[in-house]
């Protein structure tokens, strides 16, 4: 039997998120486009942006009539509010804030500098703050909504040679958490993802950087592909996962438990 309000999966296309309206950062190529991909098979009209305007629109018209691209500078509060502003006046509404922006330095706490530590804490944790900010009023008005940062395993382990990227991921596993706090009584859930070592440009900076062989440390022995991840992202978006508010959800192959 079906509890009201608690979606099953049928299995069929277009199911778990007809007729909502998706916002996704930094989803013009890999993880992100892969959500992208994901939700739009759902049902759902996808608000794809990021800062590669090519790429975004060339997704974009590949998956048609369900999204659009819109340049987004994630660190940009006013940018946030235009973005809000035209995706209601479109839409009427915004279910679903996956806050996947994210980006990747090598460094060591002694040999970073300040500017290079803020413009990391820039994108990866004020980015995901100011998402979570700007929809926070409309998900309130419809006491409904979905947001899912994305965190990282170095947001659950200390990571020597990360140091930057390791603080603004565990930021953003605590400001899941605050958040899911304060918007709980709105009916809006906000829960975070941890993945490990997933197949997409990010991964190849673990080669330039001269770690041949990152998989050797993943006890289940492979990467995975950005399909995995996007598969944990849509059930979080979905009324599948109605009683999941501030919590991490790993998908590392064991990596963090190694």
């Amino acid at each position: 039997m079906t509890r009201p309000g608690f979606a099953t999966n049928t299995g069929a296309m277009g199911i778990r998120l007809e007729g909502q309206t998706a916002i996704i950062t930094g989803a013009a190529r890999g993880q992100g486009a892969a959500e992208a991909r994901r939700f739009a098979d759902e049902g759902a009209f996808v608000v794809i942006t990021d800062l590669l305007d090519r790429e975004g629109e060339d997704l974009a018209t590949e998956i048609g009539s369900a999204a659009t691209f819109r340049h987004l500078d994630v660190t940009n509060q006013q940018a946030w509010g235009e973005l809000i502003e035209d995706v209601l006046d479109e839409k009427g509404a915004i279910d679903v804030l996956v806050n996947n922006a994210g980006i990747l330095v090598f460094d060591r706490m002694t040999g970073t500098s300040q500017e290079e530590f803020e413009r990391i804490m820039d994108v990866n944790c004020t980015g995901v703050f100011l998402g979570m900010q700007a929809v926070s009023d409309v998900m309130k008005q419809q006491h409904s909504g979905s947001i899912v940062n994305i965190s990282s395993v170095a947001g659950l382990q200390g990571v020597g040679f990360q140091f930057s990227y390791s603080v603004s991921k565990w930021a953003v596993r605590g400001m899941t958490k605050s958040a899911a706090h304060e918007l709980a009584r709105h009916n809006i859930r906000v829960n975070s993802v941890h993945p490990g070592l997933i197949d997409t440009a990010m991964l190849e900076q673990f080669t330039e950087e001269g770690f041949t062989e990152p998989t050797a440390h993943v006890p289940m022995g492979r990467n995975a592909s950005p399909t995995e991840v996007a598969e944990l992202v849509l059930w979080l978006a979905s009324n599948e996962s109605s009683y999941c508010t501030g919590s991490e959800f790993v998908v590392d192959g064991g990596l963090s438990i190694a």
